[in-house]
């Protein structure tokens, strides 16, 4: 069973957009999410440069994550 050039070629562009569109936004939503209150001001520009660039796929990713800080404790 001979599998054609067509679907290989069909199959790259499917990961790839894949990848692009799922993948590496959930990473940098991760990445984000660890390192937002901590990071150097080049720190911050590269995550700038990271959410526009996977943009698209923020988009989609977005309405399912929540990045709020969680709630401090209040010792008394």
């Amino acid at each position: 069973m001979a599998v054609s050039m067509e679907l290989l070629v069909l199959a790259a562009y499917g990961a790839l957009a894949g990848l692009y569109l799922l993948a590496m936004p959930a990473i940098v939503y991760a990445y984000l999410n660890a390192r937002w209150y901590v990071a150097s001001s080049f720190e911050r520009a590269f995550m700038y440069f990271l959410v526009t660039f996977f943009f698209p796929g923020m988009l989609l990713l977005a309405p399912f994550i929540n990045l709020r800080p969680q709630p401090r404790s209040l010792d008394s």
